[in-house]
């Protein structure tokens, strides 16, 4: 029995200019149709190494883009490290999350918006802010 290596011929057709990925599989495609060798062009990676690989750029890629925002300063100071973050289990209440965001039902913040006239908390201690509710108000004591 004789065993031939087939022939396999590559071409690189241009298609779907303008788009990241699509522009990549053309640089392959364009380097293999170059190249004679086929393997030499191509390794066989685990589809988990791909995606633990391209989770790691987007944890990194979201970090650089929370780093460098200008907004959610308040979410910022809970959560500054995106990888952190994302280990955590969170029940999302609209408790927590207008805590964790300064937005929602926080007098300070409705009062910016002119939803209500004064933001005074009802300890009567100042005006109901995150930090306040969090590490002032004599109401919440007992829930420290």
């Amino acid at each position: 029995m004789e065993l031939r290596k087939s022939r396999v011929e590559f071409r690189w057709i241009k298609a779907h200019a303008g788009h990241r990925g699509n522009e990549m599989a053309d640089q392959q495609a364009k380097e293999a149709a170059r190249n004679k060798n086929i393997e030499e062009c191509y390794i066989k990676i685990r589809k988990s190494v791909v995606m633990s690989e391209q989770k790691e750029q987007s944890i990194k890629w979201w970090q650089r883009e929370w780093t460098e925002t200008t907004k959610g300063a308040i979410t910022k100071a809970f959560f500054p490290k995106i990888e952190d973050r994302l280990k955590l289990r969170l029940n999302a209440t609209p408790n927590f999350t207008a805590i964790v965001t300064g937005h929602g039902n926080i007098k300070a913040y409705l009062h910016k918006y002119k939803i209500i006239d004064d933001p005074t908390c009802p300890c009567r201690k100042g005006p109901q802010t995150v930090q306040h509710i969090i590490f002032d108000c004599p109401l919440l004591e007992k829930e420290k």
